[in-house]
């Protein structure tokens, strides 16, 4: 049970994590594989751990996640599963005839010390990789960082997998747009074109978890972005990469091995985000801002302005993904909101001092932690209460026991649906969000004015 406590009763724990915020590498590596066109994603591992990955993502995006395992035994976790992957490669490429195999590690591998770039050549150099097909791989130890470092590590393995530098540039542009649903990687692409860049968006699930049901079973869905433009990516003229924590490693990796230059932004959430990404885009292509898109931000800006009494001053409890809660919380911020507790699960100084410089801003000093948990941010609730909260799923066991209005965002939300069809980033996403907040608010707002007006009647 959770009582009231003075910030000086409260003991940081070290050795316990309570109802984490976050859940493993491999579930993020397998997400961003699935943004490879015609890819079947590899669990270099024991079949539970790959149950498992495929269940939450087919939970959150309401779609069947297709993924091959190792299937270690008792002797594959003594001598090691280099047998059982070399074996799984030849099997899978001649039964489900993928172009890509993307092999991420669980904790077992790791643990035993699995090589996988000895075992994927071995496979290559023995013939069990057909002429024109692909095997990429990254190491995703479930024991270090969260599912966002999963995704970091697979679409690193893309960039070193498939890149390369001729030396000729094609004059297009790298947006990695880090872990966002397939509707606000749809957005992404949108804006891009209404800025009239060509661009490769790596990785790109859209297609691929929020297609739609056409009567016609296909094992790879028409989504995902296409090898050729995974290759290309070395000779692109930049790179964007939407967030630190999901986009910001393999942009690098591209800027040093491929000579492209990168930038990295934030997660384009809310209005100052955007407009950041708006106008790196605006720069690179050398083109003024289309009306389209400034009548768009007109209409984010026009809700902000009508609705803003609302937003005022109402505190804010945040959980999530460090690069989605930086973007959120500047976002909430610039509304004169106030994010006053804010907890990711994905350990970093860096999401804690980001954090500390945007409530600065406004003034104020939040509650902040990286490598938190749920139950420490229920704590912070009970000890300063909040007008909302926003995170995943299971906040909604915090929001029922505190009665507090309740958005979910980010990942996992296993119990609403919606998420993977209609973006959040961009100024259409922004209106999106804004509009879910005033929901909640003013629904909470019309409750309590008439418990009110019946408490004065009785």
């Amino acid at each position: 049970m959770l009582l009231r406590h003075t910030p000086k009763e409260i003991k940081e724990r070290s050795a316990l994590a309570i109802n984490p915020a976050k859940t493993c590498q491999p579930i993020g590596a397998m997400y961003a594989a699935l943004g490879i066109h015609g890819c079947l994603p590899h669990s270099h591992g024991s079949q539970g751990c790959c149950a498992y990955h495929r269940s939450a993502l087919t939970r959150h995006y309401k779609e069947p996640v297709s993924a091959a395992t190792s299937s270690f035994t008792e002797g594959a976790s003594v001598f090691g599963g280099g047998a059982n992957l070399v074996s799984a490669i030849e099997n899978i490429f001649t039964v489900y005839e993928p172009d890509v195999i993307a092999v991420h590690t669980t904790c077992l591998s790791e643990t035993i010390g699995d090589d996988l770039p000895q075992m994927t050549d071995k496979a290559k150099k023995s013939g069990k990789v057909p002429e024109g097909k692909h095997v990429i791989y990254a190491n995703t130890p479930s024991y270090v960082g969260s599912h966002v470092t999963g995704f970091s590590n697979m679409v690193k393995g893309m960039a070193k997998g498939f890149a390369v530098n001729t030396g000729r540039k094609n004059g297009r542009v790298n947006i990695i747009p880090g872990w966002v649903e397939p509707s606000d990687m749809e957005e992404v692409r949108r804006l891009a074109t209404l800025m009239g860049l060509d661009i490769i968006l790596f990785p790109d699930t859209s297609g691929v978890l929020n297609g739609a049901l056409t009567g016609e079973y296909k094992m790879f869905p028409d989504g995902g972005t296409p090898v050729a433009d995974l290759v290309a990516a070395g000779d692109a003229i930049g790179t964007l990469a939407l967030g630190e924590w999901c986009s910001a490693d393999a942009a690098r990796w591209l800027d040093t091995q491929c000579k492209v230059p990168c930038t990295v932004l934030d997660m384009p959430f809310g209005l100052k985000a955007t407009d950041r990404f708006i106008d790196t885009l605006r720069k690179v292509a050398g083109v003024s801002v289309p009306d389209t898109v400034a009548f768009e931000r007109g209409q984010l800006v026009d809700l902000i302005s009508d609705m803003h009494q609302y937003f005022y001053g109402k505190k804010v409890a945040l959980v999530g993904d460090p690069d989605q809660v930086i973007a959120l919380t500047e976002f909430l911020v610039s509304l004169d909101m106030k994010p006053v507790h804010i907890v990711t699960g994905t350990p970093g100084n860096k999401f804690e001092k980001r954090i500390d410089e945007i409530t600065a801003e406004a003034g104020y000093k939040a509650n902040v932690k990286a490598g938190g948990d749920m139950f420490l941010l229920h704590q912070w609730i009970k000890n300063e209460p909040v007008d909302l909260i926003i995170g995943n799923t299971y906040c909604k066991y915090i929001a029922r026991d505190e009665d507090i209005p309740f958005l979910r965002f980010g990942f996992p939300i296993l119990d609403r649906v919606g998420h993977q069809y209609f973006p959040t980033v961009g100024y259409k996403g922004g209106l999106h969000m804004l509009t879910r907040i005033l929901d909640l608010i003013l629904t909470r707002t019309d409750r309590d004015e008439t418990e009110e007006k019946f408490e004065l009647v009785y």
